[in-house]
């Protein structure tokens, strides 16, 4: 998953796994009432358009990944900026046992600084 950025806001990416995250999510949401996943992405685009317009503004996490709660939903988005790019690592559910996303984060293959 890519999300276009305006004019001086850093470009975004999905890790695969972060795409899974919405996309279960979604249909968690939808299966339980019709359009609530559609609401539950829009929630996840507001708040990635926050991070774009200001990636420092959110709490570090863990080592130099931030989080970002969404609005209405109950998850957490896991990001880094890294350089001109904004990488999403995961988007959980806040009632998720936190050694989940902490074992994402320091996965191999995520970049550690």
């Amino acid at each position: 998953m890519r999300a276009s950025a305006l004019k001086g806001e850093p470009q975004c990416s999905f890790r695969p796994e972060a795409s899974d995250d919405v996309a279960e999510a979604y249909a968690w949401y939808e299966a339980r009432d019709p359009g609530l996943g559609e609401e539950f992405l829009r929630a996840v685009a507001a708040c990635l358009g926050l991070v774009q317009r200001h990636p420092q503004l959110y709490p570090v996490a863990v080592d130099e990944f931030r989080r970002a709660l969404l609005r209405r939903f109950p998850y957490e988005m896991f990001y880094e900026c890294a350089g001109e790019d904004l990488i999403v690592y995961a988007v959980f559910h806040c009632a998720q046992d936190p050694r989940k996303w902490r074992k994402r984060l320091s996965a191999p293959g995520t970049p550690q600084s």
